[in-house]
């Protein structure tokens, strides 16, 4: 494979056509934030502004200006989200709200933890742009903030009745993976290593069943297995996505036992929920086989496969792993045949269990301006590092 001409397709990809469709639609000129709602072309047809989202697209310009290209218009939209954000975005506590209006006026409450931990990203990335010290300080105040709910993450917002039914999820330890070596320059090393010493232990050893071979999405508060829908819950994007993060924990430790140990949890979860029928990743599976709750479940979702691709890359550029590799280029074939939009750019989110387009919107409620170009930047970066290390290795011979 020519891994120096496919740096080159996702490089040109990112910006020949994600970055400028979301410049050209997204931008909310007159109010500040971001447009989300867009649809195949690019028109808004929502104007409500998630919480998610909006942090997300913050981190995206300010990662792209900080380790792309420094350019100033990344800055200036990093820095106009950020500022709509920070004026409208939190309670009197300092908890993130769930969703805005157009305006900046709350519509939905600070439920989720998730708002804090895109936050804590995106404004940590935008302090390494910036230097401005407002952006760290409210990074610090916000990660702080989701280590005090971690335990009780939903806390007055629980919809459960006691806790004979109180399950922890998998999203918060795996998103704390990433989170901290997003603002590790900003905490004390102690923090640091203990956050992410208590993630990869919940990942690798709590949520991974090893005799069962894949990852969980809830377990009950001692880590043992719950035969309820929630506790048979498989997302298979989740534990893929999950893998490259705690290789990268791997790579900073030195620990070659781990990144190994993540490749073969990556090939098992990647082969548990293949569709060998249609192809792709379904997006929900039950560990016992019976049917699950989410109607979506056979869905193919962009960003579940663009997690898939970074997993299986950077387990064969770590380790050489062929079986990785192979994977990985039956990932390339299926984005690149079925998500990418040749004709108006970016990605389709969401397609049938056949693989056609089921909706043909580019942004949502929960798709944005996050996965695919940090995807298309990954995957750069990773086929850039794998063909000079074969250059390297041609002028040894």
């Amino acid at each position: 494979m020519n891994f120096d001409k496919r740096a080159k397709l996702y490089s040109a990809y990112l910006s020949d056509n994600v970055i400028p469709f979301w410049l050209n639609h997204s931008i909310d000129e007159e109010y500040g934030g971001f447009y989300t709602c867009l649809d195949r072309e690019g028109r808004c047809y929502d104007t409500d502004k998630f919480m998610w989202l909006q942090h997300r697209q913050v981190w995206t310009f300010a990662m792209l200006y900080n380790n792309y290209k420094a350019d100033e218009t990344y800055l200036r939209v990093a820095k106009k989200g950020a500022d709509f954000l920070l004026k409208n975005g939190r309670d009197k506590d300092g908890n993130w709200f769930f969703a805005l209006d157009r305006a900046g006026n709350p519509i939905v409450q600070p439920h989720s933890i998730f708002s804090d931990c895109f936050a804590t990203m995106g404004y940590a990335q935008l302090f390494k742009a910036s230097g401005e010290e407002v952006y760290r300080d409210i990074a610090l105040q916000t990660f702080h903030n989701i280590l005090e709910r971690q335990k009780d993450p939903k806390g007055k917002y629980s919809k459960l009745i006691g806790d004979h039914r109180a399950l922890k999820g998998f999203s918060l330890p795996m998103i704390l993976c990433n989170l901290v070596l997003e603002i590790e320059s900003l905490l004390p090393d102690e923090l640091v290593e203990s956050t992410l010493r208590f993630g990869v232990n919940e990942v690798m050893n709590v949520f991974y069943k090893e005799d069962l071979g894949i990852i969980l999405e809830n377990v009950d508060q001692e880590g043992r297995l719950s035969d309820t829908f929630e506790g048979r819950l498989v997302n298979p994007g989740h534990g893929l996505e999950a893998m490259w993060f705690v290789m990268d924990i791997a790579e900073k430790w030195g620990d070659r036992d781990l990144i190994n140990r993540c490749v073969q949890i990556g090939l098992r979860t990647i082969k548990y929920g293949w569709d060998e029928k249609f192809g792709g990743i379904f997006y929900f599976l039950d560990r016992k086989g019976v049917p699950v709750q989410q109607l979506e479940w056979d869905q193919k979702l962009w960003w579940v496969h663009l997690e898939a691709a970074i997993a299986m890359l950077k387990g064969y550029q770590l380790t050489g792993n062929e079986e990785c590799l192979v994977w990985y280029e039956k990932l390339h074939d299926y984005i690149w045949t079925n998500f990418v939009d040749q004709e108006y750019g970016e990605m389709y989110g969401y397609l049938n269990r056949r693989g056609e387009v089921l909706l043909n919107l580019k942004g949502g409620k929960w798709k944005g301006c996050f996965h695919v170009p940090r995807a298309l930047y990954q995957l750069a970066r990773l086929a850039e590092k794998i063909h000079n290390k074969q250059t390297l290795l041609e002028k040894q011979d």
